[in-house]
């Protein structure tokens, strides 16, 4: 047993938890699924700021530079972060008054309307400056319906889980965010090799926000099968036994939310270079088209959803703490060596470097819902996972394309970005040092 299980002494609860049944499978399914459909709105977002929204609504600046209007979008895309724990608060008061059943589709709605919106509206040549500011309305849209969900869907799967599986059924709602970037990947990179670039810059890109709207009817027929379960009712009572108001959680257990922020803070601002300034610098720095560098993205979103399953299972058997660590050594280890591989100009030098990242990004994902369901006692448990990983968004992955362009701008090199990487990797590896111990298996009840 590792040496962050349950230390001597310690009391368990002989009350084993309620075992996985089909029932819940099909909720944890249908939340993994309408979770990546959520983030494939996302996704697509971060797809278009780095191959698009510059010089087609932030045009100003890419008259002056065009290194400013791709900071400015890098900047369009972190903004919404901002807006995720509010939409977290809201989603919860919401969820108290009127239910979770419409707070779900108002959450569904909100994200694939603006998404749907986005796809449609006219370009900076077309309104001007209007242009830019929908758009971050729209944006800002997006974060807060992205802020209530994915505590619920975690805790759920982990507070259902055998003891010992915690760790293994706590990352299959993990896997909703590499599944939603490789579905927006793919979508762009079917689309650049269908179309001319011509085509691609006036239309094409388009068409993934604009079917949103078909993945909306999905999302609203798998939403319907969640709430007819049982087991929702049984989601309504968690969210009901472990939610606090902010001033208690803040009071009592600021330590642990603001653990939980810089454990994520590291894997969250790699994951966002993978998800979109990969996109950005590997075609117009290192000069690949851009169907070369969409299929290498779409390689290490698999390698995310693969290792995030295995990494989550493996802690369950040498500690979550000890999972961690593994996966940020690596990170901070893989961080010059990235750059290094991907300034090559070599496309298998570029996609070794994303793979073995996307393996890295699992270690350090895969275990989460687990770890942070151990950290926080049951009458807080919802609202601290779920503040401690928007807050942890915010630092980590908000602005982290827009702050590895500016350090490129600044320093004229891609090592300036690992450094950044390995910096805040350092400081997620600390962090999750410092959880306290004799936590993995206690009772979660």
């Amino acid at each position: 047993m590792s040496n962050d299980t349950l230390a001597p002494g310690t009391a368990v609860s002989s009350t084993e938890p309620t075992p996985i049944t089909p029932e819940h499978r099909r909720v944890l399914a249908g939340a993994m699924v309408g979770t990546t459909i959520e983030w494939f709105d996302f996704f697509i977002y971060a797809q278009a700021a780095a191959l698009i929204f510059a010089t087609q609504f932030f045009n100003p600046a890419s008259n002056d530079s065009p290194v400013v209007a791709q900071v400015i979008a890098w900047a369009s895309l972190g903004i919404s972060f901002l807006f995720r724990p509010l939409g977290a608060v809201i989603a919860g008061h919401l969820g108290d008054r009127l239910g979770r059943k419409p707070v779900l589709v108002i959450t569904l709605l909100g994200m694939g309307g603006a998404t749907v919106a986005m796809g449609l509206l006219p370009t900076y040549a077309a309104i001007g400056v209007a242009a830019p500011i929908i758009l971050v309305l729209l944006r800002i849209l997006q974060g807060l319906s992205a802020g209530g969900e994915w505590g619920g869907a975690a805790l759920l799967a982990v507070e259902h889980a055998p003891t010992g599986r915690r760790g293994f059924y706590g990352a299959f709602p993990q896997v909703g965010v590499p599944a939603g970037m490789l579905l927006a990947t793919l979508f762009m990179l079917v689309l650049s090799a269908a179309l001319t670039t011509e085509q691609f810059n006036d239309w094409g890109w388009r068409v993934p926000f604009v079917s949103s709207l078909v993945l909306i009817i999905v999302g609203f027929w798998i939403r319907r099968l969640v709430e007819e379960s049982p087991v929702f009712s049984e989601l309504e009572d968690l969210k009901k036994k472990s939610s606090a108001p902010l001033s208690l959680l803040f009071k009592g257990y600021w330590k642990l939310v603001l653990l939980a922020a810089l454990i994520f803070a590291g894997v969250n601002a790699a994951g966002y270079l993978a998800i979109a300034y990969f996109v950005s610098y590997g075609t117009q720095v290192i000069g690949h088209e851009r169907t070369t560098v969409l299929g290498i993205t779409s390689l290490g979103a698999i390698a995310w959803i693969i290792s995030t399953l295995v990494f989550g299972a493996l802690s369950d058997t040498i500690g979550r703490k000890q999972t961690f660590a593994v996966g940020y050594v690596g990170s901070i280890l893989w961080a010059i060596p990235t750059w290094l591989l991907i300034d090559s100009g070599d496309a298998f030098l570029f996609a070794l470097a994303v793979v073995i990242l996307g393996v890295l990004l699992g270690a350090t994902y895969g275990p989460q819902s687990a770890l942070y369901a151990e950290m926080f006692p049951a009458q807080v448990r919802l609202s601290g996972v779920s503040i401690g990983y928007a807050i942890g968004s915010v630092i980590g992955g908000a602005f982290a394309p827009m702050i590895a362009a500016l350090l490129l701008d600044a320093t004229g090199t891609s090592m300036s970005i690992g450094i950044y990487i390995a910096v805040i990797s350092v400081i997620s590896l600390i962090a999750v040092l410092n959880v306290p111990k004799g936590i993995q298996g206690k009772s979660l009840h």
